[in-house]
């Protein structure tokens, strides 16, 4: 797929590319994001769009499909409670949470080599499908850039036209830093994210499992942007910024005793950066236990099953494109 073919970039722009570099499998699902998934086959793809379809209702008016499941809702799930390291500069695997989550572990995920940083897919709780949003530590910490907004963006409004609930896990330490994102518009991009959770009609539940800082915890389905139930786990950091951070711009005067800076950053740490505080506040609903977090899941999406919201009338919205 092209806009314009080797011969035609190679006579306008002089650059020499196969139709495989400029428009293959790969540099659509790795590079542009323009395709969700490739296969080997067409039986695979056929295949795979099956299992695809089957979590999708026959149209947008109805209701999507229930499967019956032998998984059930109370399930305790205790490897979750060493899932995320005590050092939170080290990472994990957000997937392994999801499918020890989600019944019979089962995870379709879309777009799974693009924009990695975040994850997106379709999952089942008690057999009604979910749409699964969850930032990733493994790849740049886990951080919102350009392309991971666009990418949950867009899934978070494909669920909410099809009454699919959106089932959120946060580890997010902000956004991407640097000159390649400002140039490229991350504010006009990241708050694509955060328009799409804003507008998102269908059931919203969130937990938040380690950092959720500054304005990429705002987009990642906050209780600011009409979240129905936001869990954290006792891991769980909500703040405008990492401890460290905080400290240098609060103490800057104390940056040359490393060891007071220290001991304002443990102070930091405990006074800010738990769930408590947020909890406190009414930002989230409850601090969980990690190996409860299916039967919590499980238990907010059975309150929420029949929630009827309808946004206010206007001529048309304007996402920020």
């Amino acid at each position: 797929m092209f806009v314009t073919g080797p011969e035609v970039v190679k006579t306008v722009t002089h650059e020499e590319v196969t139709a495989e570099e400029l428009g293959g499998a790969i540099a659509h699902t790795v590079k542009s994001g323009v395709a969700d998934l490739a296969f080997e086959t067409d039986v695979d793809a056929l295949l795979m769009l099956r299992r695809f379809f089957n979590y999708l209702p026959l149209n947008n008016r109805e209701k999507p499909p229930l499967r019956a499941t032998n998984d059930t809702a109370d399930r305790i799930e205790p490897s979750l409670d060493t899932l995320a390291p005590d050092n939170p500069n080290k990472p994990y695997d957000m997937k392994e949470l999801i499918q020890k989550v989600v019944d019979d572990s089962e995870f379709f995920e879309l777009q799974p080599d693009y924009a990695r940083n975040i994850v997106i897919g379709f999952a089942r709780i008690e057999g009604a499908p979910v749409g699964v949003v969850a930032n990733q530590p493994l790849v740049l910490a886990g951080c919102l850039d350009i392309k991971s907004a666009i990418k949950a963006a867009r899934f978070v409004r494909f669920c909410d036209a099809f009454n699919i609930p959106i089932l959120t896990f946060v580890d997010v330490p902000g956004f991407m830093p640097g000159t390649a994102q400002e140039y490229g518009g991350i504010i006009k991009h990241g708050a694509k994210l955060l328009y799409a959770y804003a507008e998102c009609t269908v059931p919203k539940i969130t937990v938040i499992t380690r950092k959720a800082y500054g304005g990429a915890y705002d987009v990642m389905s906050s209780k600011h942007l009409r979240g129905d139930v936001n869990f954290a786990w006792p891991s769980a950091e909500i703040a405008v910024m990492g401890p460290k951070g905080a400290v240098e711009i609060i103490f800057r005067d104390e940056k040359s005793d490393p060891a007071k800076l220290s001991a304002r950053e443990q102070e930091y740490r405990t006074t800010f950066a738990n769930p408590f505080i947020a909890g406190r506040r009414g930002y989230i609903d409850d601090v969980i236990m990690p190996r409860e977090t299916r039967k919590r899941i499980c238990r907010s999406l059975a309150m929420l099953r029949d929630k009827k919201l309808e946004n206010p009338w206007r001529k048309h919205d304007n996402i920020p494109l």
